[in-house]
């Protein structure tokens, strides 16, 4: 099969090829070629660059910093920021947050909240799962009781990503205990600086500190930053989840990684193993088949929602990511061992880093909704059983 863009469009990923490669700084883009993590600064450092040029949120609405793309020259977009290394916009900014305000925020809200977000002069968070409300996030138990011109909110957010560097948070609320779990939860805005507020730091097993639990006591929000309607937060929080899982199948960054992997096969003389080549080359032709199947959904998306093949893409997609990531830990040896050696180790970077990216990537079975809930999904939707 072949697939040829038009003269738009090929253009469109000329333009964006050369700007990534050329306006954002290398040492940043480095760090990300490397699988490196990412300070804040660089961070908003690349997205205020994106943002100056009008490629932080090409998918918002015109006025507030949209692009009126086509779903296909967004995915040339995404795939380009991979290909080039440029971190891809803060995604509870760009993806999460910023959508819902534009679609469901009061023009206030918009006005104050759109520009800082897409520029990221504002860090946000994401206040979803809980401790008992993870897969069944209905199930939350944070509550948001109306004291005059306030809500008054006692709970408790986990696995909160990057929630060390926020300065706001996007929270599901329990505002109605008495009726149906879905129908009682409300999305507020809540200040990260507020008093009774606290994020506390969660390690993992790569010894990172990506992810955070978020503690709630007596945290008086005003009522004005509430998103929408009163108990109609579990529609804005579909409506997320839905622009989430757009780009979830890393198909460009998983394709630059095994080109990597590649090299680092040569690196240790594995490449001419005929076991070893047989698994790059097994890789190579299933990220073609989802790099195709992405370029079709894309193609065939509308109306601002996701094709049902959408979760084929994530699910696949993510196990491809591990795939990878398990071949470089594999190619790595025991040299994978030295991941938490200083700079001084005589372990190439590529190898140290092998393993903590490994044991990382074990959660994009879970996050933009589990692979079990994406089988469930294409068996219904798509298989019709």
């Amino acid at each position: 099969m072949q697939l040829k863009l038009s003269a738009e469009d090929a253009a469109l990923r000329d333009e964006l090829r050369t700007f990534f490669t050329t306006q954002v700084p290398a040492e940043i883009r480095e760090a990300v070629l490397a699988r490196r993590e990412l300070t804040r600064d660089q961070f908003v450092e690349s997205q205020r660059i994106l943002n100056a040029a009008g490629y932080a949120v090409p998918h918002w609405p015109i006025e507030w910093g949209g692009r009126n793309w086509t779903e296909l020259q967004r995915h040339l977009w995404h795939e380009e920021l991979q290909r080039a290394g440029v971190p891809v916009p803060l995604v509870f900014n760009a993806s999460m947050v910023g959508p819902v305000i534009a679609a469901f925020g009061s023009q206030e809200l918009k006005q104050r909240f759109l520009p800082a977000t897409a520029n990221l002069d504002i860090w946000w968070s994401q206040g979803f799962s809980e401790p008992d409300a993870g897969s069944d996030l209905a199930s939350l138990r944070t509550t948001a009781v109306r004291d005059g011109d306030h809500f008054v909110v006692n709970g408790q957010k986990t696995w909160t990503t990057l929630g060390q560097h926020g300065d706001w948070i996007f929270c599901l609320v329990r505002t109605d205990p008495d009726v149906r779990k879905q129908a009682g939860i409300s999305f507020l805005l809540i200040d990260m600086t507020s008093p009774g507020l606290e994020v506390r730091p969660i390690e993992l097993i790569d010894g990172g500190h990506e992810v955070n639990e978020v503690w709630f006591t007596d945290v008086r929000v005003p009522a004005e930053n509430l998103v929408g309607e009163l108990n109609k937060g579990w529609d804005y929080a579909k409506f997320l989840l839905g622009n989430e899982r757009v780009g979830v199948a890393p198909v460009g960054a998983t394709k630059r990684v095994l080109t990597e992997a590649k090299k680092w096969a040569a690196e240790v003389g594995q490449l001419d193993d005929p076991l070893t080549a047989a698994r790059i080359a097994e890789l190579e032709n299933d990220l073609l088949a989802l790099e195709l199947t992405s370029v079709r959904v894309a193609a065939n998306s509308s109306d601002g929602k996701p094709h049902p093949a959408s979760s084929v893409l994530k699910l696949r997609g993510t196990e491809l990511q591990q795939a990878v990531a398990e071949l470089a830990l594999d190619l790595a040896g025991p040299a994978g061992l030295s991941c938490f050696a200083g700079e001084g180790s005589l372990a190439p970077d590529w190898a140290r880093r092998s393993t903590p990216v490994h044991l990382n990537l074990r959660k994009a079975s879970i996050y933009g909704g589990s692979n079990e809930v994406q089988r469930q999904i294409i068996a219904r939707t798509i298989l019709g059983l």
